[in-house]
């Protein structure tokens, strides 16, 4: 068995045993399969983790800098009260189209704000709207501008506010600091600013899965 046989194996385990069958989140990896979308949605255990991330947090009002087929939309808003607001951005008009259906068929239409175009564009409407404080946001975008993601995120923050960022190991290439790939120089750029930022504590986690091998960061927002 290899080493990514075992960890998918063991996701499987971790899945069978702590997520229970869900038929919105299966149509959700189903059609967006079908739809031609890459498979890069985060895991059953990762998205129920970022549910319970949210529910820790308290959240009533969330933001997800990448919505791909909202498979991750739909474990967040699931932790949202009945009255709470998840606000989603995507780039890709045709991943939000499939998105859409996707989260009104979980029956989560009402409470889900999908906007389409470039993010930072999307982030400049939203503060024009007078959106936030957002209570947690997510990021898993286009990681080389993970950074400039990262001071929206504090812009819409407020103390108390948690930061997940996705993807944050990627095989190990952050280690090189002349990496020629503009995702990793992204991902580097993260943990600059979090290493910088004095109003926000985090820390970062290598996982091991169905996935791959990669890990996520979190951050909290003190002052």
């Amino acid at each position: 068995m290899t080493d990514q046989q075992l960890w998918t194996a063991v996701d499987d385990y971790v899945v069978e045993r702590l997520v229970p069958p869900d038929g919105a989140l299966e149509a959700a990896l189903t059609m967006s399969d079908a739809a031609g979308l890459p498979a890069i949605n985060v895991a059953p255990n990762q998205g129920k983790l970022l549910m319970l991330l949210a529910k820790m947090a308290g959240a009533r009002r969330i933001l997800e800098i990448g919505t791909l087929g909202g498979y991750s939309t739909i474990w967040l808003a699931r932790a949202l009260p009945a009255d709470g607001r998840l606000v989603t951005l995507e780039y890709e008009p045709d991943h939000a189209e499939v998105a859409r259906a996707n989260i009104a068929r979980a029956g989560l239409g009402d409470i889900v704000d999908i906007r389409v175009g470039p993010a930072l564009q999307s982030l400049a409407v939203l503060e024009t709207e007078g959106e936030g404080p957002f209570d947690l946001v997510f990021i898993d975008a286009d990681k080389p501008n993970n950074p400039h993601y990262l001071d929206w995120a504090l812009k819409f923050s407020q103390p108390g506010t948690v930061i997940v960022a996705d993807n944050v190991v990627r095989d190990g290439t952050i280690l090189d600091p002349s990496h020629p790939d503009a995702r990793v120089q992204g991902v580097r750029g993260t943990y600059d600013w979090f290493a910088r930022e004095p109003r926000v504590t985090a820390t970062a986690v290598q996982t091991v899965g169905s996935k791959g091998y990669d890990g996520f960061a979190v951050g909290l927002v003190t002052g």
